[in-house]
């Protein structure tokens, strides 16, 4: 196994420029480290680290970053939101320092880490919670709601009209146009489509027929780049209808989907209530945390249709400076003052105090080779 080095990050650094440059500019005394990780290690550091991935992680990033800073001021950390299965494609061939993705690894891309990792394998860590809305542009009716099989026959092409009659009996009270529906999905291989699907084929399955995938499966509707093309591309149109990181919605209505007996908005303590009572995903490394979502939740206090993004990076890294840069910088990440950071800049769901301790293990196992 050949691991790219810092001076290859470097490399990469460059060719980032002018898609999304994340630079620690601040400074702090602060560097002690409480029970939290909040000061993302006491050593002072210098150097610069390289990531890709999610687009919906993109807020976020930049409110790490920014936290990071009042840290470890000497320390750039550079992230290019191509997409999740960009990310992974580029921290698998060594290009990046870490991957952001809104889906986990799958086993093929496993197989592939060890080749990039070595026997010590990968670290998948849950950083980011956040509810999938469902966004839609419909003049006149300020409030939908949508049953799971609802959805997903919207999204396969079987409902093409806002006043189909699996619509209305949604929503008995509204006053439905002839509209034609126009679904839009994600041109991109996509962590949020792949969460999105798989939500699909788990609580709707006799419509939604295909398997959870991040490239969109189906010809039907219109499509977007990344997040903010997909919500370009809602807000462009009349009648269109999507999914998207709720906290890219603006001012885009969101449906209320159907949990149980009832409809549940998407919202941060949803969100994250579902993910704490989902399973960790069997047969996987001792420090990848990849959670199997219990999207057939039928708790109504939970949102079931969420993503959980992860940051993924190696065990074990060749060189000793990047090492130490991704292992200072995911403890802040983790930390309860990190994901108040991501809170605070993306509307992102903190991770709990459990799914913190589980990742400070494999923050704490992060190490240089040999």
């Amino acid at each position: 196994m050949t691991l790219r080095t810092l001076s290859r990050a470097t490399a990469v650094s460059a060719a980032l420029a002018g898609t999304l440059a994340l630079t620690a500019c601040g400074a702090s005394n602060e560097t002690s480290k409480d029970s939290s990780g909040a000061a993302g290690g006491a050593a002072k550091l210098s150097g610069t680290i390289n990531g890709a991935g999610s687009s919906a992680q993109q807020a976020a990033m930049q409110g790490w970053a920014a936290g990071f800073s009042g840290v470890q001021s000497g320390v750039t950390v550079n992230y290019d939101p191509v997409g999740s299965g960009g990310g992974r494609e580029q921290f698998l061939a060594g290009g990046v320092d870490f991957a952001g993705s809104d889906s986990a690894l799958d086993d093929e891309e496993l197989t592939k880490a060890k080749e990039r990792c070595g026997d010590a394998g990968v670290f998948e860590l849950p950083n980011y919670i956040s509810a999938i809305a469902v966004v839609y542009n419909l003049p006149g009716v300020d409030q939908l709601n949508l049953k799971p099989a609802t959805i997903a026959g919207i999204f396969a092409g079987k409902i093409t009209k806002w006043d189909d009659k699996a619509i209305a009996a949604d929503n008995p009270d509204a006053k439905l146009p002839s509209t034609t529906i126009t679904p839009v999905h994600r041109s991109d291989d996509s962590g949020t489509t792949k969460n999105f699907t798989d939500y699909l084929s788990k609580v709707a399955g006799d419509v939604w027929t295909d398997e959870a995938a991040g490239v969109w499966p189906l010809k039907t509707g219109e499509s977007g780049n990344g997040t903010s093309g997909l919500i370009s591309s809602v807000k462009g149109g009349e009648g269109t209808i999507g999914y998207a990181d709720e906290s890219q919605a603006g001012d885009l209505g969101i449906a209320k989907i159907g949990v149980g007996t009832e409809f549940v908005a998407p919202s941060r303590e949803a969100a994250a209530k579902v993910v704490e009572g989902s399973k960790i995903k069997s047969g996987r490394g001792e420090f990848d945390f990849a959670y199997d979502v219990n999207r057939a939740t039928t708790s109504t206090d939970e949102y079931p249709l969420v993503l959980v993004s992860y940051h993924i990076g190696c065990v074990q890294y060749d060189d000793k400076d990047t090492a130490g840069l991704v292992k200072a910088f995911e403890e802040y990440v983790v930390s309860s003052e990190g994901q108040q950071a991501a809170a605070d800049a993306a509307g992102s769901a903190p991770i709990s105090d459990n799914l913190r301790d589980q990742a400070m293990t494999a923050v704490n196992a992060i190490t240089t080779a040999g």
